[in-house]
């Protein structure tokens, strides 16, 4: 089946209702988290290039509103739950350039000294609560998280966040009813791409919108956004997680966005229909909201400083991993089992 030209992503929110009024202060921060997020993505994509990051990688270039939108919204313990493209919303809790960058190189000052990669990136100290593989292995372990807050009174919510292939996985499904029923304080987000892996996700389920139009079999509200919208990003999650604290269970949460390269470092993206990328491109979500915060007063050279301080600290952070030696073969079998080591008990 062809894959038709995508559709502009909605304008307004779906399923929710009176916005909140996001402070100036917000909003620049969520431009720094924007900038930091695109320039340490093409950063690390300039890096493979040069053979400095081994292996493949998962990029989030154009989809960086999702990350930076939800981390501000989010409150320090709250858990995020990743997937392989995990670079964006690693970073965007907090996690330094260095170690992010550091791991992806596989040197020694990497977020785990090198030896989880891409695709593993973790930090239990800014709530990273690690990037699955496995398509929708972490839906049912973000539902446990929620369920430890649940029993224990805390009110930390647990974010999962997935792509638009892992709505067709058995996990998914299982983890949204599990949660319904539960009223779990766990908030999923469908990071609608359009493609699931090389395959248009259109061209293979009877819905329109993967994650949305299936809510209402668990009992939740559609809530489709425009994922390239950091505001609208923003207020939806804001609404989600109070949603959560208040005991009223779980949210899903339909993105719609665009990743601008291949799946992986691997994909040259041959599949895409002609002018799709360049529609999309329109809609670039840095693009959108400079120009929302010049509309607000905010001056263009303000926003070039805080571009070209970003800018400096991933220059610092990769001249700082280059110079860092390569991940040292006494780690290897480390961290094997919950006792640190690696050997076999029964």
């Amino acid at each position: 089946m062809a894959n038709k030209l995508a559709p502009s992503p909605p304008t307004t929110i779906h399923g929710q209702s009176d916005a909140i009024e996001i402070p100036l202060t917000k909003r620049m921060e969520m431009y720094r988290l924007l900038s930091l997020l695109r320039q340490s993505e093409q950063r690390a994509y300039d890096l493979f290039l040069q053979n400095l990051i081994k292996g493949t990688s998962h990029l989030s270039l154009g989809q960086e509103a999702v990350a930076a939108g939800a981390a501000a919204a989010m409150q320090p313990g709250d858990l995020s739950f990743c997937t392989y493209r995990g670079h964006a919303h690693t970073l965007a809790r907090g996690v330094p350039v260095e170690k992010v960058l550091g791991e992806l190189m596989g040197r020694d000052n990497g977020l785990m000294r090198g030896k989880g990669g891409s695709m593993h990136l973790t930090s239990i100290e800014h709530g990273v609560m690690g990037s699955y593989a496995i398509i929708g292995a972490h839906l049912p372990i973000a539902c446990g998280a929620a369920w430890r807050a649940q029993y224990k009174g805390h009110k930390d919510v647990s974010v999962c966040f997935f792509g638009d292939g892992t709505t067709n996985i058995g996990a998914f499904h299982e983890a949204l009813n599990f949660a319904a029923y539960m009223k779990l304080p766990v908030v999923f987000v469908c990071e609608n791409n359009l493609y699931m892996e090389y395959t248009p996700i259109a061209d293979v389920i009877p819905v329109k919108h993967p994650a949305a139009d299936r809510a209402a079999a668990y009992g939740l509200d559609r809530i489709v956004v425009d994922g390239n919208d950091v505001d609208v990003v923003y207020q939806t999650m804001s609404q989600a997680f109070a949603r959560a604290r208040a005991g009223k269970g779980p949210s899903l949460i339909e993105c719609l966005t665009y990743r601008y390269s291949g799946h992986s470092r691997a994909d040259p993206a041959k599949y895409r229909p002609a002018g799709e990328l360049d529609k999309w491109k329109e809609l670039d979500p840095i693009k959108a909201y400079r120009k929302r915060l010049g509309s607000l007063g905010v001056q263009n050279d303000k926003l070039d400083a805080i571009d070209a301080e970003i800018l400096k600290l991933i220059d610092d952070a990769t001249k700082a991993c280059q110079a860092a030696p390569p991940t040292s073969t006494d780690i290897l079998f480390t961290d094997v089992y919950a006792d640190g080591g690696c050997a076999w008990r029964n």
